[in-house]
C-alpha cells in the first residue's frame, strides 16, 4: 500500500456512498487507476465490506453497556463455547478477548434498562463457564468514531 491507497482508504471510511469520480478527483487520480485500487483493496480484505452507520437513539438501541467478563478457568474448550455464544447474541455488537484482570470486554446494545436486565439474565449470565460480570453503562460519548487513522 502506498499514499494513495490510503487516502483512497479515509475517504471511503468518511463517506463510503462517493462513487470512483469523485474519490478520484479527491486522491488525485483518474477514474480507472483508483477503480482498480479500490477493487485491489477489497481483493485483499483490507476493505472488508461497506455499511450504514445507524444513530443507535433514533433505532431506540439507547443504552451501551461494557461487561467485564471473567471466565471460571483459563481453557481452550471453555473460551471457544463462550466466543460461540457470543457470535449468537445480537445484542453483543463487539466482543474482545483482552489481557488484565478479566477475559472478556463485551460492548451490549440494548433498548432501555429493562432490555439490559433481561438480556443479563435470560441470555448472558445463563452460559456455562462465566465467573463474574462487571457492567459499566455509557452514560455520554464524547466520541464514537469508526474511522482508522491513516
Amino acid at each position: 500500500m502506498d499514499a494513495i491507497d490510503y487516502k483512497i482508504l479515509m475517504q471511503l471510511q468518511a463517506n463510503a456512498k462517493q462513487n470512483t469520480k469523485e474519490i478520484a478527483g479527491k486522491v488525485g487520480l483518474s477514474v480507472t487507476p483508483t477503480y482498480e485500487r479500490i477493487k485491489k483493496l477489497e481483493q485483499q480484505d483490507i476493505i472488508k465490506s461497506y455499511v450504514a452507520l445507524l444513530d443507535r437513539n433514533k433505532i431506540g438501541k439507547k443504552l451501551i453497556a461494557y461487561c467485564q467478563v471473567t471466565l471460571v478457568q483459563q481453557q481452550k474448550k471453555l473460551a471457544d463455547s463462550f466466543k460461540s455464544e457470543m457470535r449468537l447474541l445480537p445484542e453483543v455488537m463487539e466482543c474482545h478477548e483482552v489481557s488484565g484482570n478479566f477475559d472478556y470486554l463485551l460492548k451490549i446494545a440494548v433498548d432501555d434498562i429493562a432490555g439490559f436486565h433481561l438480556f443479563i439474565n435470560q441470555k448472558l449470565s445463563i452460559i456455562d463457564g462465566i465467573s463474574t460480570i462487571h457492567t459499566s453503562f455509557v452514560l455520554d460519548s464524547v466520541k464514537d468514531s469508526t474511522a482508522y487513522n491513516l
